[in-house]
């Protein structure tokens, strides 16, 4: 679709070389620049400014004072061409700030259905994936990356190169700067084990033979006592095999650049 046929706000500037969808809408004073492509239906609101890079799907809703796909805030960055890809049906509130990539990776990946609450900040090269929500002034790192359903609690900051497994779920002020596995809950300064997302399991449905298999592997891991190699093997002998204990296992035996949370447990203590 031409700029000339979306519905656009007589002061909003908008290139020519951008690519509008159907049914998009650009509020007043907004600005669009070129190389940018905006899907089907989504909406952006008054004094948002889209720098050349930006991906945005369809059926998003971008509010006031957003800044997105402005370049990053790396002093290795020097100009290469790299996007900033938001999905569909994401909604991106006031005043957040989302960086494109860097040459590292190309690109800074926003999912879908996800929402970012005001103020929060997305640096160079992290990879947010669908259904994730991210509370008032959270701040990331770069590369940082959220797997699906996770939950981050306002003004938590994030470390860059971090890893947040699916389902997990970080409290509010929580300082991470190691990597949170899935299904789980982390808070503190710096945040720490405190137990599995059990509100958050089950409002996503999850089954009571579901949420036990992932209590226990958990109890292994973090209140055994043992090393983490040794915990896992234990989790491999003891627990039946399953789609979460897969998940768990894959994360701790993948390559973490930042080592992994530790408990708020002593071993052996109760959940």
């Amino acid at each position: 679709m031409s700029v000339l046929e979306a519905e656009i706000h007589p002061t909003a500037i908008v290139s020519a070389g951008a690519k509008l969808g159907t049914g998009v809408k650009i509020g007043a004073y907004s600005v669009i620049e070129d190389d940018v492509e905006i899907g089907d239906g989504t909406e952006i609101a008054h004094h948002v400014i889209v720098y050349s890079g930006a991906r945005i799907g369809k059926h998003c809703r971008i509010f006031p004072h957003a800044v997105i796909a402005a370049i990053p805030q790396d002093l290795k960055f020097f100009g290469e061409k790299t996007v900033l890809i938001v999905g569909d049906y994401t909604t991106i509130r006031e005043c957040v700030t989302l960086n494109r990539g860097t040459i590292a990776l190309g690109k800074t990946v926003i999912g879908s259905h996800c929402l970012l609450m005001a103020y929060v900040h997305v640096a160079h090269d992290c990879t947010i994936a669908d259904n994730v929500i991210v509370a008032n002034a959270v701040q990331f790192g770069g590369h940082v990356e959220v797997d699906e359903y996770a939950f981050i609690g306002g003004a938590a900051v994030v470390h860059q190169f971090t890893r947040i497994g699916k389902h997990a779920m970080i409290g509010g002020a929580a300082k991470v700067v190691h990597d949170v596995p899935p299904f789980v809950t982390a808070d503190r300064a710096p945040a720490r084990y405190e137990g599995i997302n059990l509100t958050g399991l089950k409002r996503r449905n999850f089954s009571s033979s579901q949420i036990n298999t992932i209590r226990d592997c958990y109890r292994i891991i973090f209140q055994s006592g043992l090393l983490v190699k040794n915990a896992l093997e234990r989790v491999k002998s003891e627990i039946p095999d399953s789609p979460e204990r897969h998940d768990i296992l894959s994360f701790f035996e993948s390559r973490s650049k930042r080592q992994f949370i530790r408990s708020c447990f002593t071993a052996n203590s109760p959940q």
